[in-house]
Order: C-alpha cells, then structure tokens, then sequence
C-alpha cells in the first residue's frame, strides 16, 4: 500500500543473475513520455472513476467531479480521483483495487521528488540510517540508485549492500527505520502545510464553538436549579462518605459510592442547559478529530464515563462532604465588591486628573505613565487619596508592575488616614494567600477599622471571617452583630446569610418568618439564591440550606468546568499533535507517488547505467 517498497531477496554473485546485471535492467528501461494535461483521460483513470462513483454515490457531489463532467481530461481526472479517494480513505484502504492506484506526478512535483537531484540528496543525506537499518558498519555499506521519469510514476530504485559478505541482515524493524526516515523527511514540508490549512479552519471553528459554549457556561453559573432528585443523592452521598475512610476523592472510594457518584453526574447532564453543552463540547471534538484523520462514527458516552470531565465527580463528592461536614457556604463568588470605592469629594483635582489618565486606556501608554509617576509623587507628598490609588495600583498591576511590598506601603499610609476602602483593601492584603504578606491578625484589625468607618463590605467580610474561623476564633454571634450591620446597611449577601443563619438557627434563636424576611430584602437586592430559598420556605422545605443549595452549587462548577475544558484556538501558529501527526503521515505515504523501491544484498555487484554511486568514502 505505501509508495516507500523495500525488498530483501538474496541475489547470488557472479554470473547472469548478478546484482549488476539487476541494475542493468532497472537503471536503463525507457523513459516513459510524458502526457501533457489537456490530454483525454486514460482508460484506467475512466474504469476508476466509473467504480468511485458507484461504490461511493456522494463523490458525485464533488465540486472536482463536475469540472471532470464538464471538461473530461487527465489532469481533471486525476484531481478528482484523488479528491474522491481522500473523502473516503477509510473505506479505500480495505480495496485492493483502490490500492493499486497510486497518486498523480502532480502531487511528486508539489513535494519537490519528481528529479534526480532532489532523490540524491536524500538518499546520500540518509546512508548511515540505511546502513544501520541493514546492519552494515558505514564503511562497508554501498549503494547504487537509479531514478525513472516515467510519466504517472516518476521513481527510483536503490539496491544496498555490504562490502563484506554476509553482513547486511534486514528485518521487519529496520524496513520501519527505513521508511520512518526517509517518509519523516519526504513528506515534512507538505503535512506543514496542510496541518496549517486545517489549523486556520479548526481554530474558526473553535471560537464559533466557545462563544456557544460560553453562553450556556454563563447559564449554569447562573442559574437556579431545581432538581430535587440529585439534591436527595447529594444528601443520601453525604451519609456514605461518614462511613468510609481515607481520601474522599473518586479514585478512593468503593464501587457502590462510585456508582452513586456516576448517576448523580449523569442526573445532572439531564438538565438542558448541561446536556446542551455537553453536546456543543463532543461535536465541536469530534469535528476537530476529523480535521487530521479520517472521520468515523463516535457515540457520546454519558457524561460520567467522559474521561475529560473527571473533575465533575469531585465536584459531587466535595458538595456531598460540605454537606457531611455541616460547612457554611457564601455563594458570593461573583461579588461585586463595592468596598474599595472612594468618593471624589475630598480628592484634590491634581489627584482627580492624575487618576483619571492613568486609568483612560484611551490615552497614550506614555502619558499614562508620566500621570503614574506623578500620583506617586503626591503619594510620598502625603495625599491620602493618592497613596490608596498607588497602593492597589501596584496591588493589581497592569499600568504598575506587581509590587505587594510597595502596595502594602501605601494602603497602610492611606488606611492610617482613615481611608476606609484603604483600610478594608489594607485588610483584605494580610488576610490574602500571600505567604510574604499574610497576617490574619492585622488583617481582622484593619477590617475592624474600616467596619468602625462605615464600610458594610468590610463588615460582611468580618461576619464571614467570624463564621469560618479561619482567620480568627470562630463566632457566630460577633459574625450575627458584624452581618447586620452590613444588612441594615442595604448590604444583599449580608442579608442572604442572615437568613440562612435564621433557617438554620445558628448564632441567633431559628426563626423561619425572620429568614424569609431577610431573604426578601436579599432578593429585591439582587441576591438570586435567596429567592431560591424564599420558594422553598413556601412549599415547606425541611432538609437543611446546605443541601437546598447542593444541585444549585453542582450546577455552577459544572459550568466552571465546561469553561475551563473548553478548546482553545492555536496561540501561536501550527499546533500538530504527536498522534494526528503520525496518522496523516501514514496516509500521505499511502497517498503520494514518490517511490523507492530497496533491495538489500549480501554480495558485491559491478556497475551500471545510475543515478549515484556510493563508496566506502563517502559519508
């Protein structure tokens, strides 16, 4: 099947079945004539068109066929049988028919093969691969080779042996060795060039798929869901894991667990927006599968048994474990987080101008560097406001190179000027996971101060800290005191937690008609969970929030997952997997004429009529 031919007959020496005489034969045979282009069809290229089109009707379809209908000649011919068997390669290579058609000259002269020149090269460029392919020491490898400029079929013959006799030996593994080198090289340029064909066209595809995705990701991270089926396994999970030991990932637990954890995720792929993306995810994969290798026919497993999406069961089992563990989640993970807003009453217009160009992206990268410059300079002079600018400036970088050093300088200079958002920026830098900054003690100081200042995101941040106990001594009636007070301020995930505490009756007496009015007050804020929450209290709900909440929660990693999952487009140039790579590489051999047929020998042979001669000094 493939164009690269390597033979290992025994020759005997001397006499008229001598290697030269081999060589006599195949170096001198006629060149055959060449057909120009606007020639007519040949008869085998008629029979092969006639048996494609039967045994593959869609090849009709081709855009090459209808140039071929319209002006029947070789060239037209041979484009579309090349087109046709390239659409249907899966099915080509189990004909035998199919395989004895070898592709056109065009396709030699586009790989540059179609001389003697460029053979030469190759094969002189590749001795010592030859050589240690047939298990001959480079000096006693010779060589000759004789290219033929037949008219389709433009090839060369090389015969190899060894000096000394017995030596060369060729197995199934060096034929590999041969082909691997001499094709790796043959076909380099030309799958370089196609994989960046397909590259362009798979990234296009890619960014249509992903702005799919990326809205369905925004749904699920979104969204309420009610799913009353996978909250009870979530729950019936969460009793399981307290009897079993060790680490509660997938890989550890038993194959009962392992089940439950399975049926959960695929309850879960139920929901539309999930099974949606999902989708949109396996065809965009398949799609680009097809792009470097033939297409095939793939069955989407459920969601569960998807081998990229592991990360979805740990994301059952550490909701299920919240639940077992009785954790307290926040559900503010997309905060829009207020606090660090300052007034522009009591800035100085030098610092108001300073500010607003450094911020402008519209002006130019220079001049928002000298306004930098200049802010930071009122920063040492003493201007508060200036001083917190700077601060989370080189806090976030950006305009500024990331200096947490610097940033902490600042915000404290600002914070003991009772800039509140400094202080609660201040307090949140030491309570960061920045192992040279970290200080919990200070970060809960400046929280205080910046609560004490009016600041009700600093509060909810203190009632959070109070709750978790991480940072301090757990509390949770300070963590009650400091949320209602970010609450009576309008402060909707205060008013969220203040309502499941009242549900659940932690740091303050339960009061179901208390929870329902700060979940109210919550969801006219703009808290969708609490509305979630409000539902449920209407029909009765008695399980806990944690696992009113656990479907809900599933559903927004799942979207977190699918996001960060989804392909990207190349970023920089050509990206040719290792895999793909060897396919296609395997089928342009099959699928080009360039051709080199090998014979090993075991004897010495005299000259004839080639295209190069090797000797033991040729390296």
């Amino acid at each position: 099947m493939a164009r690269l031919i390597v033979k290992s007959p025994y020759i005997k020496c001397g006499g008229g079945n001598s290697a030269g005489g081999y060589m006599r034969y195949i170096a001198t045979r006629e060149r055959v004539e060449l057909i120009q282009d606007d020639r007519p069809p040949t008869r085998k290229q008629e029979q092969l068109i006639a048996k494609l089109v039967k045994d593959f009707p869609d090849a009709r379809e081709l855009d090459e066929y209808a140039d071929y209908q319209e002006h029947p000649t070789k060239a037209n011919a041979s484009t579309f049988i090349s087109q046709a068997l390239e659409e249907n390669w899966s099915d080509v290579q189990k004909s035998d028919g199919y395989m004895k058609y070898i592709a056109m000259r065009p396709r030699a002269e586009r790989l540059g093969y179609d001389n003697a020149g460029a053979w030469r090269t190759l094969l002189r460029a590749h001795r010592n691969d030859i050589a240690a392919a047939m298990n001959i020491p480079p000096q006693d490898f010779r060589w000759y080779a004789a290219f033929h400029d037949e008219g389709d079929h433009p090839h060369v013959h090389m015969m190899a042996w060894s000096a000394k006799p017995g030596q060369a030996y060729l197995s199934q593994d060096g034929i590999r060795q041969i082909k691997s080198k001499l094709t790796n090289e043959i076909f380099q340029q030309d799958m370089l060039h196609l994989y960046e064909q397909k590259t362009v066209s798979r990234d296009q595809l890619v960014r249509e798929a992903r702005q799919a995705m990326r809205e369905l990701v925004q749904q699920m991270r979104t969204r309420i869901c009610d799913h009353p089926e996978a909250e009870q396994m979530i729950w019936d999970l969460s009793r399981q894991l307290g009897q079993v030991g060790g680490k509660k990932t997938y890989g550890y637990l038993p194959k009962p667990m392992k089940k439950l954890v399975d049926e959960i995720v695929d309850q879960m792929a139920r929901l539309p927006t999930v099974d949606t993306c999902y989708q949109t995810w396996w065809e965009l994969q398949c799609q680009v599968e097809d792009y470097y290798s033939e297409g095939k026919k793939r069955l989407r497993p459920p969601l569960s048994q998807q081998k990229e999406f592991l990360q979805i069961k740990n994301a059952v089992i550490r909701e299920a474990e919240h639940i077992r563990m009785n954790k307290f989640s926040f559900e503010d993970e997309e905060i829009q987080d207020d606090g660090e807003q300052i007034s522009t009453y009591d800035m100085s217009y030098a610092c108001q101008d300073l500010q607003s160009v450094a911020n402008d992206e519209s002006f130019p990268l220079e001049e928002r560097d000298k306004a930098a410059e200049q802010l930071e300079k009122l920063a040492e002079d003493g201007d508060a406001y200036a001083q917190y600018i700077i601060g989370t400036a080189y806090r976030d970088g950006g305009l500024l190179i990331p200096d947490t050093a610097k940033a902490q300088k600042f915000l404290e200079r600002a914070a003991e000027q009772e800039i509140d958002a400094a202080q609660y920026a201040l307090g949140k830098l030491y309570l960061s996971d920045d192992a040279d900054i970290h200080d919990s003690a200070k970060g809960i100081y400046w929280l205080k101060r910046s609560a004490d200042n009016g600041n009700d995101y600093a509060a909810y941040r203190l009632g959070k800290e109070y709750l978790r106990g991480e940072n301090t001594v757990k509390d949770a009636e300070t963590a009650v005191s400091y949320l209602r007070q970010a609450a009576d301020n309008g402060n909707a995930y205060a008013q969220y937690l203040l309502g499941k505490l009242y549900l659940t009756g932690e740091g303050v007496q339960q009061a179901t008609d208390t929870a329902y009015q700060w979940f109210t007050k919550a969801y006219y804020g703009g808290h969708t969970y609490a509305g979630m929450f409000m539902d449920r209290i209407d029909h009765g709900e008695q399980r806990p929030p944690s696992v009113i909440l656990a479907a809900t929660r599933l559903l927004y990693h799942i979207g977190n997952i699918f996001r960060d999952n989804a392909p990207i487009p190349a970023a920089n140039g050509i990206q040719i997997d290792r895999k793909r790579l060897a396919q296609l590489r395997q089928k342009r051999v099959a699928d080009t004429d360039p051709t080199l047929t090998l014979t090993s020998q075991s004897a010495d042979a005299d000259g004839a009529c080639l295209l190069y001669t090797s000797d033991a000094a040729d390296e």
